[in-house]
């Protein structure tokens, strides 16, 4: 079982907003996408660069750097191959804003923006 750790309240993040979180001594993006948190690794997988103040274009965030650009859903590159994102997982529980750092990367990190029943 993954460990989760708790980031934020579930409403804190409202849609559009995002929120730099350092846990366990990385730094994790959360994205509130139309209702959807995505938990992203702070860092770009080309360089190295600090995603968090990125344009966001729906779900496609580029980074300030190079400007590659990661479909935040799939932690993926648009299109065919390229680099992917670290992506975590993310949940809602009792109306807290879960993260879970173990786990292989690049999966995809979306929740509903609701709490669980």
């Amino acid at each position: 079982m993954s460990r989760q750790i708790v980031v934020s309240v579930a409403d804190e993040l409202k849609s559009g907003q995002r929120k730099l979180a350092f846990i366990d001594g990385r730094s994790i993006v959360l994205f509130n996408i139309d209702g959807t948190i995505h938990a992203i690794d702070n860092a770009c997988p080309h360089h190295g660069a600090s995603l968090a103040s990125g344009l966001l274009d729906g779900c496609v965030l580029r980074c300030p750097a190079h400007g590659l650009c990661f479909d935040l859903r799939t932690g993926c590159m648009p299109g065919t191959g390229g680099l992917s994102l670290t992506t975590f997982p993310v949940r809602i529980v009792d109306g807290k804003l879960l993260v879970s750092l173990e786990g292989p990367a690049a999966m995809p990190a979306h929740a509903p923006a609701s709490p669980a029943t």
